[in-house]
Protein backbone atom coordinates (compact mmCIF):
# COMPACT_ATOMS: atom_id res chain seq x y z
CA UNK A 1 0.00 0.00 0.00
CA UNK A 2 1.37 3.39 -1.09
CA UNK A 3 1.00 6.34 1.37
CA UNK A 4 0.08 9.64 -0.69
CA UNK A 5 1.35 12.81 1.29
CA UNK A 6 -0.28 15.44 0.90
CA UNK A 7 1.50 18.80 -0.01
CA UNK A 8 2.28 20.65 2.80
CA UNK A 9 1.35 24.56 3.28
CA UNK A 10 3.92 27.26 3.02
CA UNK A 11 4.61 28.39 6.80
CA UNK A 12 2.28 31.79 5.83
CA UNK A 13 -0.39 30.31 4.98
CA UNK A 14 -0.94 28.53 8.19
CA UNK A 15 -3.79 30.85 9.81
CA UNK A 16 -2.78 32.54 12.77
CA UNK A 17 -4.72 34.71 15.66
CA UNK A 18 -2.84 37.77 15.99
CA UNK A 19 -5.49 39.11 18.82
CA UNK A 20 -4.74 38.03 22.42
CA UNK A 21 -6.31 39.04 25.48
CA UNK A 22 -4.40 42.15 27.32
CA UNK A 23 -4.53 41.12 30.94
CA UNK A 24 -2.50 43.60 31.44
CA UNK A 25 -5.38 46.25 30.24
CA UNK A 26 -7.43 45.90 33.06
CA UNK A 27 -4.99 47.58 35.58
CA UNK A 28 -4.32 50.85 33.41
CA UNK A 29 -5.97 53.80 34.28
CA UNK A 30 -7.65 53.66 30.82
CA UNK A 31 -9.02 50.38 31.67
CA UNK A 32 -10.03 50.84 35.31
CA UNK A 33 -11.74 54.05 33.73
CA UNK A 34 -13.69 51.92 30.88
CA UNK A 35 -14.65 49.32 33.29
CA UNK A 36 -16.30 52.40 35.60
CA UNK A 37 -17.74 53.82 32.31
CA UNK A 38 -19.42 50.48 31.77
CA UNK A 39 -20.75 49.42 35.34
CA UNK A 40 -21.87 53.03 36.11
CA UNK A 41 -23.32 53.46 32.69
CA UNK A 42 -25.41 50.54 32.79
CA UNK A 43 -26.60 51.09 36.26
CA UNK A 44 -27.85 54.28 34.62
CA UNK A 45 -30.26 52.97 32.17
CA UNK A 46 -31.71 50.07 34.28
CA UNK A 47 -32.27 51.95 37.37
CA UNK A 48 -34.08 54.24 34.71
CA UNK A 49 -35.63 51.79 32.79
CA UNK A 50 -36.93 49.52 35.51
CA UNK A 51 -39.02 52.78 36.31
CA UNK A 52 -42.03 55.02 34.49
CA UNK A 53 -39.77 57.12 32.73
CA UNK A 54 -41.78 57.94 29.80
CA UNK A 55 -44.21 59.84 32.31
CA UNK A 56 -41.52 62.21 32.17
CA UNK A 57 -40.43 62.78 28.44
CA UNK A 58 -37.03 64.39 29.74
CA UNK A 59 -35.94 61.12 30.87
CA UNK A 60 -36.20 59.66 27.46
CA UNK A 61 -32.87 61.63 26.32
CA UNK A 62 -31.50 59.84 29.71
CA UNK A 63 -32.25 56.48 27.91
CA UNK A 64 -30.90 57.41 24.79
CA UNK A 65 -27.44 58.83 26.14
CA UNK A 66 -26.79 55.69 28.48
CA UNK A 67 -27.11 52.86 26.36
CA UNK A 68 -25.72 54.04 22.82
CA UNK A 69 -22.65 55.25 25.57
CA UNK A 70 -22.48 52.15 27.11
CA UNK A 71 -22.63 49.88 23.88
CA UNK A 72 -19.41 52.15 22.37
CA UNK A 73 -17.42 52.06 25.63
CA UNK A 74 -18.05 48.13 25.47
CA UNK A 75 -17.10 47.96 22.00
CA UNK A 76 -14.05 50.29 22.52
CA UNK A 77 -13.21 47.87 25.27
CA UNK A 78 -13.25 44.81 23.72
CA UNK A 79 -11.25 46.41 21.24
CA UNK A 80 -8.59 47.31 23.78
CA UNK A 81 -8.76 44.35 25.40
CA UNK A 82 -7.88 42.08 22.18
CA UNK A 83 -5.38 44.31 20.92
CA UNK A 84 -7.10 45.40 18.06
CA UNK A 85 -6.22 48.76 17.75
CA UNK A 86 -2.50 47.71 17.83
CA UNK A 87 -3.52 45.62 15.02
CA UNK A 88 -4.67 48.57 12.79
CA UNK A 89 -2.69 51.56 12.96
CA UNK A 90 -3.88 53.70 10.32
CA UNK A 91 -7.06 54.16 12.74
CA UNK A 92 -6.16 57.17 15.27
CA UNK A 93 -7.94 55.34 18.07
CA UNK A 94 -6.45 58.02 20.30
CA UNK A 95 -8.27 60.85 18.67
CA UNK A 96 -11.70 58.52 18.06
CA UNK A 97 -11.53 58.09 21.93
CA UNK A 98 -10.43 61.40 22.90
CA UNK A 99 -13.79 62.57 20.52
CA UNK A 100 -15.89 60.31 21.60
CA UNK A 101 -15.24 60.90 25.08
CA UNK A 102 -15.27 64.51 25.38
CA UNK A 103 -18.87 64.32 23.56
CA UNK A 104 -19.90 61.50 26.41
CA UNK A 105 -18.85 63.43 29.49
CA UNK A 106 -20.90 66.28 28.28
CA UNK A 107 -23.82 64.28 27.40
CA UNK A 108 -23.70 62.48 30.33
CA UNK A 109 -23.62 65.54 32.61
CA UNK A 110 -26.46 66.70 30.87
CA UNK A 111 -28.47 63.82 31.16
CA UNK A 112 -27.28 63.59 35.31
CA UNK A 113 -28.53 67.14 35.23
CA UNK A 114 -32.07 65.66 33.66
CA UNK A 115 -31.97 62.62 35.97
CA UNK A 116 -31.66 65.36 38.75
CA UNK A 117 -34.26 67.41 37.97
CA UNK A 118 -36.71 64.68 37.27
CA UNK A 119 -36.17 63.11 40.43
CA UNK A 120 -36.98 66.12 42.48
CA UNK A 121 -40.52 65.75 40.30
CA UNK A 122 -40.84 62.73 41.96
CA UNK A 123 -42.83 62.21 45.30
CA UNK A 124 -40.25 60.96 47.89
CA UNK A 125 -39.79 57.61 49.26
CA UNK A 126 -41.73 56.07 46.25
CA UNK A 127 -39.99 54.05 43.92
CA UNK A 128 -39.27 55.82 41.10
CA UNK A 129 -37.76 58.41 43.43
CA UNK A 130 -35.19 55.91 45.04
CA UNK A 131 -34.16 54.84 41.48
CA UNK A 132 -33.87 57.97 39.99
CA UNK A 133 -32.06 59.03 42.64
CA UNK A 134 -29.52 56.13 42.37
CA UNK A 135 -29.25 56.46 38.70
CA UNK A 136 -28.50 60.60 39.40
CA UNK A 137 -25.87 59.47 41.60
CA UNK A 138 -24.47 56.81 39.32
CA UNK A 139 -24.66 59.56 36.16
CA UNK A 140 -22.48 62.14 37.88
CA UNK A 141 -20.28 59.19 38.43
CA UNK A 142 -20.28 57.76 35.01
CA UNK A 143 -19.57 61.64 33.91
CA UNK A 144 -16.41 61.85 36.31
CA UNK A 145 -15.15 58.50 34.70
CA UNK A 146 -15.59 59.63 30.91
CA UNK A 147 -14.22 63.27 32.08
CA UNK A 148 -11.05 60.93 33.35
CA UNK A 149 -10.68 59.07 29.85
CA UNK A 150 -10.57 62.30 28.77
CA UNK A 151 -8.11 63.40 30.28
CA UNK A 152 -6.16 60.39 30.08
CA UNK A 153 -6.61 60.20 26.48
CA UNK A 154 -5.69 64.01 25.85
CA UNK A 155 -2.58 63.46 27.28
CA UNK A 156 -2.00 60.88 24.92
CA UNK A 157 -2.79 62.34 22.58
CA UNK A 158 -0.82 65.26 23.42
CA UNK A 159 2.78 63.14 23.47
CA UNK A 160 1.80 61.02 20.29
CA UNK A 161 1.52 64.51 18.75
CA UNK A 162 4.82 65.69 20.50
CA UNK A 163 6.82 62.77 19.70
CA UNK A 164 6.00 63.66 15.73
Amino acid sequence: MLATRSPSLPACAIPTSTLAFDQHFTRTARGILLMAEIVCGMLVWVLIAGTDYMDLPALSWVMFVSPVCWMVTISLFIIYIIGAHSRLPQVPWTTLALIFNGCSAVLYGISAVVTALSASQATRGRHNYKCWTAATCFAFMTTLCYAGSLFSNYRAWKTKEEDQ
